[in-house]
């Protein structure tokens, strides 16, 4: 195919992004930032508390409401107990330090303390998605063949769109979104291209522990790479091995220092949580938890995301198939993870199903132009 023709079908699924785009800001620029929610109210919460104290919002302590911004949100939401504070939603309560606080890390509120108080969720979640469709784009104008082209154009599409619904459940997942696309491009180029780029692995590593502090989950979302490091140093027992995989966990902990310094305030220690109940109980497999995935949206995007990932260890490069194995362990920790707990909502398995699906369509897209040229050789293979 031509290089003008090549050019016309990556405007045209470039523009085909952009209009979800557009129509995604349109449905956001109607929200309303009380719509009843109980995380919402707390998100928002921490948010205001950065913005009054600035780094003393770390401290979540409902003892600092003086000012009745909490108690004002639950009254507008309806909330029953509105004016017993005692009774806060999606907070909990610290024995040891006898104080009630936010139960969520600071990232999400940290993100809505840069925008105007009353005007903070369309802003984030507009700017959010802004930058979903930048890795969209680069996905698009990354492809070297029409059927790589459409693929791009395609999951673009549906990345965008995905920011409306399931994204709207939860204020912590526009943030989460962003670091899964950049995460899964980094991490192609790192498997793609040259394997021992330690600066690139310590890149990923942050950004994985960003995370950390929009959702305490996310932690597992680095999961399948410590495993793929450590496999590779025990394989090669090399200093360079080594120095990788330290590397990683190192800037895994610099990312969500946040985190652990507002457990240190709030829980009183690094180490602790603030979370509670059903939140922090031990795994327990659930048929009905099982039965929730299987009849959601997520099921799709992770059957896509296991699909595509034996795809690739079949008949993609071996940069591309050390990509899958990645992606593999990954989602093996987290779906133990989320189908062993025993709450269900529309958007747990999200960010795992994003990281690997932006990761696979990177592998594949910025494989060398050979391996693309000798996959169906590969399929055709016999085992």
């Amino acid at each position: 195919m031509s290089s003008i023709t090549m050019k016309s079908l990556k405007i045209v699924w470039s523009l085909a992004c952009t209009l979800v785009l557009a129509s995604n800001v349109w449905s956001m620029s109607r929200w309303n930032e009380a719509r009843g929610v109980y995380d919402d109210v707390c998100y928002l919460r921490q948010a205001h508390l950065f913005q009054r104290f600035g780094s003393g919002g770390f401290d979540t302590n409902i003892a600092r409401d003086d000012d009745h911004y909490l108690a004002s949100k639950l009254k507008e939401i309806g909330y029953p107990g509105w004016n017993h504070l005692a009774q806060a939603p999606c907070h909990t309560l610290m024995p040891a330090a006898n104080k009630l606080v936010i139960q969520y890390p600071p990232g999400t509120g940290l993100l809505l303390a840069l925008f105007p108080e009353g005007h903070q969720v369309i802003p984030l979640y507009v700017t959010a998605t802004l930058a979903v469709l930048g890795f969209a784009l680069l996905g698009v104008w990354s492809a070297r063949t029409p059927r790589s082209v459409a693929l791009g154009g395609l999951f673009g599409c549906l990345a965008v769109y995905l920011m409306i619904n399931p994204a709207k459940a939860s204020y912590s997942i526009a943030p989460t979104m962003i670091v899964c696309a950049a995460a899964g491009y980094l991490t192609a180029r790192w498997l793609t291209g040259p394997r021992h780029d330690v600066a690139l692995i310590a890149l990923i590593g942050f950004l994985l522990g960003l995370a950390v502090n929009f959702r305490l989950p996310n932690l597992f979302l680095a999961s399948g790479y410590g495993l793929f490091l450590l496999a590779t140093f025990l394989v090669s027992r090399t200093y360079q091995t080594f120095i990788e995989g330290l590397s990683f966990g190192a800037a895994v902990l610099i990312g969500m220092a946040p985190t652990l310094f507002a457990n240190a305030i709030n829980a009183g220690s690094p180490l602790a949580t603030t979370y509670s109940g059903a939140d922090a109980v031990s795994p327990d497999f659930s048929l009905a938890i099982i039965k929730d995935y299987l009849a959601d949206m997520q099921f799709v995007l992770l059957l896509l995301a296991l699909g595509a990932t034996a795809y690739l260890l079949r008949a993609g490069s071996h940069g591309a198939r050390s990509l899958a194995l990645v992606v593999a362990a990954n989602l093996l920790v987290n779906l133990a993870f989320f189908m062993s707990h025993p709450i269900f909502t529309p958007y747990y398995t999200i960010p795992i199903a994003m990281l690997s699906l932006w990761t696979l369509l990177f592998g594949y897209l910025l494989q060398p132009p050979q391996a693309v040229e000798d996959a169906p050789a590969r399929r055709a293979r016999p085992a």
